[in-house]
C-alpha cells in the first residue's frame, strides 16, 4: 500500500513547539505533524543532559531554532521567544508539552502532597503556558493557534493521576480563559487531552500500564492512539480549515472519553 504525500497546508508557518524528550514525546509528533504539512519549527530541549536526545531530532526535522528551555529557569522563556522575534519576526503555532509534579507528590495521592509540590507542578504544568501566551501573543500578528496538553485525568477521577489531576484541570480552564481573551487578535487556543501514551512522562505514574491496558479494552476504535494521532489532530486545528474553533478541549484517544 502506497502513502500519499501530506499536502502542506502549513507551508511557510512558524512553529514552536516546548517539551520534546525523545521521539516518544507527543510533542515530537506535534512537530514531526507540522513539519510533513509544511511549517518551520523551533524547538526547544530541557538542559544539556537532555540535549543529546532531542538534537538528532531537530535534525532530522530541519528545525530552523533550537534552544534550551527549563520555564523554572529565569530568563530562557524569555530568550527562547527573542530568539523567534530576531530570526522570525512572527509565530504562527505554539505547542505546550510539558510537566511536572515531584515523584513523592505524584505517587503519594492527593491528601499526601505537599504545598511546594503542588505549587512546583502547577507552576511548570500549568502557568508557564500563560507565561508563554503572553510572549507569544504579540508575535502572532496575523492569529495564530496555541495547544496545550491535558489528560482525561483533569474532569473525572483517575486514581494514580493525583496531583496532576487538579493541575490540569486549571490548564484546561487557562485555555478557555486565553481562548477568551486572544480571541480578539485571531488567536485561538485549545486544549487536547490525548488517551494513555507511552511517553517518559507518563512512565513516572503508578500502574501506568494498567491504564494503557485498559484505555485499549474500552476504546471504541478498539486500539491506542500513538503521538502522529495527536499531532495531526493539532496539525488540522492550527489550519484555515478549523479557523472557527477556539477554547476546545479535544480527545484524541479513539473514543475512551465517551463511555460509561
Amino acid at each position: 500500500m502506497t502513502t500519499t504525500p501530506h499536502r502542506p497546508v502549513l507551508e511557510g508557518r512558524k512553529a514552536l513547539v516546548v517539551g520534546i524528550a525523545n521521539d516518544q514525546s507527543i510533542a515530537y509528533g506535534c512537530a514531526k505533524a507540522f513539519r510533513e504539512v509544511g511549517a518551520d519549527l523551533a524547538l526547544t530541549y530541557l538542559n544539556a543532559k537532555a540535549r543529546p536526545y532531542v538534537e538528532p531530532l531537530a535534525t532530522e526535522l530541519a528545525a530552523s531554532i533550537f534552544l534550551p528551555l527549563d520555564v523554572a529557569a529565569d530568563g530562557e522563556l524569555e530568550a527562547v521567544f527573542d530568539a523567534i522575534r530576531g530570526q522570525w519576526g512572527r509565530l504562527d503555532i505554539l505547542v505546550h508539552s510539558i510537566a511536572f509534579a515531584p515523584k513523592e507528590d505524584l505517587q503519594g495521592g492527593l491528601l499526601q502532597c505537599s504545598a511546594a509540590g503542588f505549587a512546583k507542578a502547577m507552576d511548570v504544568s500549568c502557568h508557564s503556558f500563560v507565561r508563554m501566551a503572553r510572549l507569544a501573543a504579540p508575535l502572532m500578528n496575523d492569529g495564530g493557534t496555541m495547544f496545550a496538553m491535558s489528560y482525561y485525568g483533569a474532569n473525572k477521577v483517575v486514581p494514580t493521576y493525583s496531583v496532576m489531576g487538579p493541575v490540569k484541570a486549571a490548564l484546561e480552564a487557562s485555555c478557555r480563559y486565553l481562548a477568551y481573551e486572544l480571541g480578539g487578535q485571531g488567536i485561538r487556543v485549545h486544549a487536547i487531552s490525548p488517551g494513555p501514551l507511552k511517553t517518559r512522562a507518563a512512565s513516572g505514574l503508578k500502574d501506568f500500564d494498567l491504564l494503557l491496558n485498559e484505555a485499549a479494552q474500552r476504546a471504541p476504535l478498539g486500539e491506542l492512539v500513538d503521538i502522529m494521532d495527536v499531532g495531526f489532530a493539532c496539525a488540522f486545528l492550527a489550519t484555515p480549515y478549523a479557523r472557527r474553533l477556539s477554547g476546545e478541549t479535544l480527545y484524541v484517544d479513539g473514543g475512551v472519553n465517551i463511555m460509561a
